[in-house]
């Protein structure tokens, strides 16, 4: 792929970027180019980069980073009564303590929902567990939606629990792993990880805020959920998002 032709697709992203409506990060080059994409794939030596205007192949020794857009266009509505896997995310709610809406928030900005989703650390499915991780939790198949959902609310009840409901530093150490947490004391100072904070509490508040007037008698509604928006909104440190 010569270089030309690389920049003439960038030229083509830039243009059509801000009409798309997908989540998005930049891969920056050696050359300094910096393409803004909405998907990659790394197939061997190679990316694939999913671009507005299409798709190109890059070397991966080529490619020096890859960085979260800090604003994203909006995710799909996260409300657990439309969100895909309803079901399984209640019924895992239920089981685990864990508000359905914030279970459904953690896998749209996870993956979007894509249940075969790869990310570049190998964290898959849903709620983008580690190999490791799932096999901790029992997992047979990471790519089962509901193994994967029930494994990730799990995990995320452990850390609610290890963090006295804090919904930041339980988010955190989601995303950074708890020693990263223990390492810093907050959030870790890295945009990518006050992004996912920031975009996870997003989401949770709007479909908060988009049920509070429809709950019905019955309706999952964790005992914690309360606790845990009213501590988002405590919530002093000058470093979180």
């Amino acid at each position: 792929m010569r270089l030309s032709r690389l920049g003439l697709l960038l030229g083509m992203a830039l243009l059509l970027g801000a009409a798309s409506a997908a989540r998005a990060e930049y891969i920056s080059l050696r050359s300094g180019q910096r393409l803004h994409v909405t998907g990659y794939q790394l197939l061997g030596d190679k990316y694939r980069l999913q671009m507005a205007g299409g798709t190109v192949e890059v070397p991966a020794d080529q490619v020096v980073a890859i960085e979260p857009e800090d604003v994203f266009a909006p995710l799909p509505h996260a409300e657990t009564a439309n969100a895909p896997y309803r079901e399984i995310i209640q019924a895992a709610a239920a089981r685990y303590s864990v508000d359905a809406d914030l279970i459904a928030s953690v896998i749209s900005v996870e993956s979007n929902f894509d249940p075969k989703s790869i990310s570049r650390r190998n964290a898959r499915g849903l709620m983008q567990l580690l190999p490791e991780t799932a096999a901790r939790l029992g997992v047979q198949d990471i790519f089962d939606p509901k193994e994967n959902i029930e494994a990730g609310t799990r995990y995320l009840s452990d850390l609610l629990k290890r963090y006295n409901n804090d919904l930041v530093l339980a988010l955190a150490a989601y995303n950074a792993g708890p020693e990263r947490v223990t390492q810093y004391g907050r959030v870790p100072p890295y945009q990518e990880k006050v992004s996912y904070v920031r975009r996870v509490r997003s989401t949770y508040e709007k479909s908060k805020s988009g049920t509070a007037t429809k709950t019905a008698p019955g309706e999952i509604s964790s005992p914690t959920s309360k606790k845990l928006q009213s501590t988002t909104k405590a919530a002093k440190n000058p470093a979180e998002p």
